[in-house]
């Protein structure tokens, strides 16, 4: 009898662009400019970033995903302090988002944006959507928040650091399961996006009821068990599971990756398209890349260099 063979997932990178937009902005020298003056320093950096992974991968399927609801994400409207303890960007820094996006169309790689949705939703929608034909998600990102996204085929990787870790990687790295991050975040807290959290429960406390409860569900619906638990100020921790019950399921709103985010008209497999000589070489002008990140920006185009 012939045994029918499943073809292993395809890879789709899903790439958290402006995790690496930020790195560059903090950590390239100033000396980068544009044609008018204008700083240029974090899409120098950026672009470095970009073409690394794309000479080690050769993607065939990519999608790079941009944060666009600074203060007008959906989550800001169930909670209006989320993220308010960041600092808006500086014009100088938005510009240089809106250069790094052209200079992603310019190679011919999809862009996900979106005024309401933030970049994970962006990545996870798009992994989602894709799943159904084929593809498994490689995710290029340090945010501990993707890491609820992964699958058993699915991995994400922190460029900077060249780590690359699976689904059954992820308690290593955090102490919960993949699929409990979201929980995790929501009794933890995110000192990040400006999540407090259920009070008095920490890292470790919140890892050791997620391991025995399994979901913040069934901590909630099972709260008179918390006091006899090995956990030390287990019995306070129950009094304020109790009084912050409605703040904990607000909280995993927040910390919950949608998977329902618009796309646009983006086919779900994201294959590269062809890329705009044009436009690139525009870009390189006005950016005042150097000879050697133009070679670069030509070869991982396909195009020809002179």
């Amino acid at each position: 009898m012939e045994v029918e063979t499943v073809p292993a997932p395809r890879p789709l990178y899903l790439v958290d662009a402006s995790l690496y937009v930020f790195r560059a902005w903090h950590s390239m020298p100033d000396e980068f400019h544009d044609a008018d003056g204008w700083p240029t320093n974090a899409v120098h950096g950026f672009a470095r970033f970009l073409l690394d992974l794309l000479e080690k991968e050769r993607p065939r399927h990519i999608a790079i995903a941009f944060d666009e609801a600074l203060d007008s994400c959906f989550r800001n409207r169930i909670y209006p302090a989320y993220k308010a303890n960041r600092d808006p960007a500086p014009e100088e820094l938005r510009r240089q988002f809106g250069h790094c996006k052209a200079l992603c169309a310019a190679l011919g790689l999809s862009v996900l944006a979106h005024h309401e949705y933030e970049a994970d939703d962006l990545i996870g929608s798009a992994l989602h959507g894709a799943r159904a034909a084929g593809f498994r998600g490689v995710i290029v990102s340090a945010d501990k928040d993707l890491s609820q996204l992964l699958w058993d085929h699915d991995e994400q990787w922190d460029f900077a650091r060249g780590q690359r870790w699976g689904m059954t990687g992820v308690k290593a790295r955090h102490g919960v399961e993949a699929r409990q991050i979201a929980d995790y975040l929501a009794l933890a807290g995110d000192a990040v996006d400006n999540i407090p959290g259920v009070s008095g429960i920490g890292a470790k406390s919140a890892a050791v009821l997620l391991a025995h409860f399994g979901s913040l569900d069934t901590l909630l619906a099972r709260i008179d068990e918390v006091p006899f638990l090995r956990l030390r100020g287990a019995a306070g921790i129950a009094t304020r599971l109790r009084e912050q019950r409605e703040h904990a399921l607000l909280w995993r709103q927040l910390t919950t990756i949608s998977l329902d985010a618009p796309l646009g008209t983006q086919e779900a497999e994201f294959g590269r398209a062809v890329a705009d000589g044009d436009v690139l070489h525009a870009l390189s002008e006005a950016l005042r890349f150097g000879p050697m990140t133009r070679r670069r920006l030509l070869e991982a185009a396909g195009l020809s260099v002179a």
